[in-house]
């Protein structure tokens, strides 16, 4: 009898884990939105200046970039910086911009293995909870017989919804994670082309 209470447990257990991942997955995905588009209003400003720098000045396009802490300005600053003085070899400041591009890069994909994660782990989750519900069922059957084939119904029908929830989860975590992806791939080859347009 304790067998089955457990399996219970942990059949509860297993969808209480999924509704946690939808939370993750939530809170994940807003956060990265709300710093996108704070990525996004930096990535309008440094396109102006680089606008207005080569406007002045084709050949040697150094822009005063406008203040700012996130990590597309504070790059800009840096690269722009090395280059002012004219001292700064033509291999170390390809070396600088790499460097620049994966700092960039890494901090616009901060986050997303945890989307990544959940959409391959939801699945399993839920098709671990609706094995532990089936045996939980089958152990009640075993125990007092079938005498009422609605409740067996009910019993898998209950086990069945975690494999629901679990993919559920997995598709929302995916379609969430596909779009932040493509967006931070839009804001990395934006960077990439600055870096490009300001090099001297």
């Amino acid at each position: 009898m304790s067998f089955a209470i457990d399996q219970d447990l942990l059949h509860a257990i297993t969808i209480d884990l999924l509704y946690v991942c939808v939370a993750i997955l939530t809170f994940v995905i807003i956060e990265r939105l709300f710093y996108y588009g704070y990525l996004g209003s930096s990535r309008r400003r440094i396109a102006r200046a680089i606008e207005a720098a080569v406007a002045k000045d084709a050949s040697r396009p150094l822009p005063e970039l406008p203040a700012g802490k996130d990590v597309l300005t504070r790059s800009m600053e840096e690269y722009v910086a090395a280059q002012r003085g004219g001292e700064v070899p033509r291999s170390r400041i390809e070396d600088l911009s790499a460097a620049l591009f994966l700092r960039v890069d890494g901090g616009i994909n901060r986050g997303l293995w945890i989307l990544d994660t959940i959409v391959t782990a939801a699945p399993l989750l839920g098709l671990l909870g609706t094995i532990l519900g089936i045996m939980d069922t089958f152990n009640a059957l075993a125990a007092g017989g079938v005498s009422d084939p609605g409740a067996v119904s009910r019993g898998i029908g209950s086990a069945l919804f975690a494999t629901a929830i679990g993919i559920g989860t997995a598709v929302y975590g995916l379609i969430g994670h596909n779009i932040l992806h493509r967006i931070g791939e839009c804001i990395t080859e934006d960077f990439k082309g600055f870096l490009l347009e300001t090099t001297a």
